[in-house]
């Protein structure tokens, strides 16, 4: 198995020293990698299907990229468990609406940490949800408050012994349902395939970045730049210069020279696409 750079990841998430295991020491960690790590679409919209291995996704980190939640959760898994913390990965199901029924449809992976030296309690660990948590949450039932927004943590019908998070009424979606089982990455292999490849995925139909805080959320689809905090703000990127120096200030992205006009247009298009339905 190839080692993992420890100093190097915790450079990258602006970490002077690794810490023994801890309450406080994880929630630095999730709340360093939240704000430096962006949830993004780059690769998807591309056209290129990435591998969810989880060191692969921890070099596609250290290179300055981020991905979603089979990359984001896989590569802050590698890492807490190298640091010495007991980590699970479970499958999850993101719950669009209230409407939807919810399910562990496993179009999400998320973490739970145990065992901490100062805590008897689970963690729920997720830094996969692009506007999601800034810092892990005790996995108990209750409301809990993260700068200006709300979350609730429940029992969830989903599956047997699943839990529920439910999101903050502005955010992206409904809720999130995870299950009780441990599992490979193999175990979502087939759904990264669909969710980077079929033109039914949110991930294929409209580039988005995303990045958490603690004092609010940073959204980009296609052109419009959404900053949500106590207000929310947009802003629309229709000069290409602005769009990629956005993504360079705000989400840390550097995107290589030939790559810029496919992804520029592909935004471009589909913003246009979303005035025409809206008209």
């Amino acid at each position: 198995m190839r080692p993992l750079d420890v100093p190097a990841f915790l450079r990258r998430l602006g970490v002077t020293d690794a810490e023994p295991p801890g309450v406080a020491a994880l929630t630095r960690l999730h709340r360093a990698f939240t704000e430096r790590v962006p949830y993004e679409t780059v690769e998807v919209q591309l056209g290129r299907l990435t591998s969810i291995d989880p060191l692969d996704s921890v070099a596609r980190v250290l290179a300055g990229g981020g991905g979603y939640c089979f990359h984001l959760n896989a590569a802050f898994g590698e890492l807490l468990r190298a640091l010495g913390y007991r980590v699970t990965r479970h499958p999850g199901g993101v719950q669009t609406s209230e409407d939807v029924e919810p399910a562990i449809t496993r179009n999400h992976l998320a973490l739970t940490v145990r065992d901490l030296p100062d805590s008897d309690d689970a963690w729920l660990v997720d830094v996969g949800l692009g506007d999601g948590l800034h810092s892990p949450l005790p996995l108990r039932a209750g409301v809990h408050h993260q700068g200006p927004f709300t979350f609730e943590l429940a029992p969830s019908a989903a599956a047997p012994g699943a839990w529920q998070l439910r999101h903050d009424p502005r955010g992206s979606f409904f809720a999130m349902h995870f299950a009780p089982d441990a599992v490979g990455m193999d175990h979502f292999a087939d759904r990264h395939v669909h969710l980077s490849t079929s033109p039914e995925s949110g991930f294929v139909r409209t580039f988005s970045a995303l990045r958490v805080d603690g004092r609010g959320w940073d959204v980009l689809r296609a052109l419009t730049l959404t900053r949500v905090e106590d207000t929310t703000t947009r802003t629309l990127l229709d000069d290409r210069a602005d769009w990629f120096t956005a993504l360079a200030d705000v989400y840390g992205l550097a995107v290589a020279e030939a790559d810029r006009d496919p992804l520029w247009r592909k935004a471009v298009s589909q913003h246009e696409a979303h005035l025409a339905a809206r008209s």
